[in-house]
């Protein structure tokens, strides 16, 4: 069973975009202030460069004086001097210059290299010395053998922007647990509709399925609350139809069985073997009734919630394979049943609903048309649609009552034929889920029933 929520999914969802974010950022960062850091520094050891040079240019110039000399810092002022910042005595060491002249050092200061670290060519370098990597500016001065040098240890720049970093880092640290509260909240204050709407459907009692508020939804929930609205619409109408054929189904299964028990009654009281046998084919007529009526309500049942497959189908086949299944019929009652059209003719649809419902408007058609008459089945076809017709030479129905055939249960009473008036209602259904149309007409010969049944020759499902 999954327990997570829509609003723990989001912020799993959210939150590590956001981390990715900062450390995307942070890499960035880094380089950046790495790049700027260096660029700053290495200014600095050119401005060294050349501002000793300027302080040291008389003394490297003169040549009677040759002899190497260190220059140290002022240790009685230096300990005072770093006082005034504990933290600058970790960059107190971290420099160093060499004044060359005539290829030996004449001039240094006391974090120089020796002199076995030779003289370094002209612009930057990287010098690696007691386990230490040093940036080296070297600065020849023109016309003349003087070099001067100047470098600064590389931790001395990386540890820079450790503590950039770092002092960058620490607030994140506390902002991070900050902007996921802020995004949980955002979350649950951007859910909160739906929530809303989950109550307002969970607080609903079964027997209310009116339509729900949409107005006050935000834009992007409107296709969902119109869904759910369009939903409710159906189940109401479903429930609706349901009750009422429940209903009508109770009370016409309560005819035959009123007439069942009425016959058994009458059997137990018989005299004589011609009246049992008499009754006893009224029972198996009565029988006989009921099944059918059974039958024509499962098959209405199995109407509204069969699955629909759809694949071609060739709608000359079909009818035929169904006034084959009536054969035994058509010639007990001596009925002339011709098939005739296009027998190319194909429509992408549900076979077995296709085929339950020409079942039904050849029954209805038998069930009509007197003994001796005539049964036509005509196929065509057209650009978008196909069409079955069926016409009989029965007694037709009137003009004021072709809508109301369709109605469950409705039965005409120009012939007292036996039937349970469920026959086009279920054909109504078919048409309705296969997005057909029916008419009812006159036929061409000018007495009976003729029904047109227009398929669309492509369908979605």
């Amino acid at each position: 069973m999954n327990t997570s929520t829509l609003t723990r999914k989001l912020f799993l969802r959210i939150a590590p975009v956001v981390i990715v974010t900062i450390v995307i950022v942070g890499a960035f960062a880094f380089n950046s202030a790495t790049r700027e850091i260096d660029n700053i520094y290495d200014a600095q050891l050119i401005n060294d460069a050349n501002v000793l040079w300027g302080l040291l240019q008389h003394k490297l110039k003169r040549p009677f004086d040759r002899v190497p000399k260190r220059i140290d810092d002022i240790d009685f002022n230096m300990d005072n001097q770093l006082a005034f910042n504990e933290d600058a005595d970790d960059y107190a060491d971290a420099h160093m210059f060499r004044g060359w002249v005539d290829g030996q050092i004449l001039v240094y200061n006391s974090t120089a290299f020796l002199s076995e670290v030779p003289q370094q060519k002209e612009g930057f370098s990287t010098v690696p010395y007691k386990g230490e990597t040093w940036r080296v500016y070297t600065l020849p001065i023109p016309n003349s053998s003087i070099v001067m040098e100047v470098g600064e240890k590389v931790a001395l720049r990386e540890t820079l922007v450790a503590n950039i970093l770092l002092n960058l880092f620490f607030p994140l640290l506390i902002l991070i647990p900050i902007i996921g509260f802020l995004i949980w909240l955002g979350i649950n204050s951007g859910l909160s509709t739906i929530h809303g709407l989950v109550r307002d459907i969970r607080t609903r009692s079964p027997d209310d399925l009116s339509a729900i508020p949409v107005e006050d939804l935000p834009r992007d929930l409107l296709p969902l609350g119109r869904s759910i609205n369009q939903l409710l619409s159906k189940l109401a109408r479903s429930l609706t139809l349901e009750r009422r054929f429940s209903d009508l189904a109770a009370h016409q299964l309560r005819t035959p069985q009123a007439g069942v028990k009425l016959l058994l009654q009458m059997l137990d009281n018989v005299d004589t073997d011609k009246e049992r046998q008499a009754i006893v084919s009224d029972l198996v007529a009565s029988n006989d009734r009921a099944m059918h009526l059974i039958e024509q309500l499962l098959r209405l049942a199995r109407v509204s919630h069969h699955p629909l497959e759809l694949v071609p189908v060739s709608l000359y086949h079909v009818a035929a394979s169904v006034l084959a299944e009536f054969g035994s019929v058509l010639n007990g009652r001596q009925l002339d049943a011709v098939l005739k059209g296009d027998e190319q003719a194909e429509v992408k649809t549900d076979e077995s609903l296709l085929r339950m419902m020409i079942s039904n408007l050849i029954d209805n058609a038998i069930k009509y048309t007197p003994t001796g008459g005539r049964i036509e089945v005509l196929v065509s076809s057209g650009p978008e649609e196909c069409r079955l017709s069926i016409s009989d030479n029965g007694p037709g129905i009137p003009a004021d009552q072709r809508e109301a055939v369709f109605q469950r249960f409705y039965r005409l009473d120009t012939l007292h034929t036996e039937g349970a008036g469920l026959g086009l209602a279920i054909v109504a259904d078919i048409v309705d889920r296969l997005a057909a149309t029916i008419e009812l007409t006159t036929p061409s010969w000018g007495k009976g029933l003729r029904i047109n049944l227009d398929l669309p020759r492509e369908q979605v499902a």
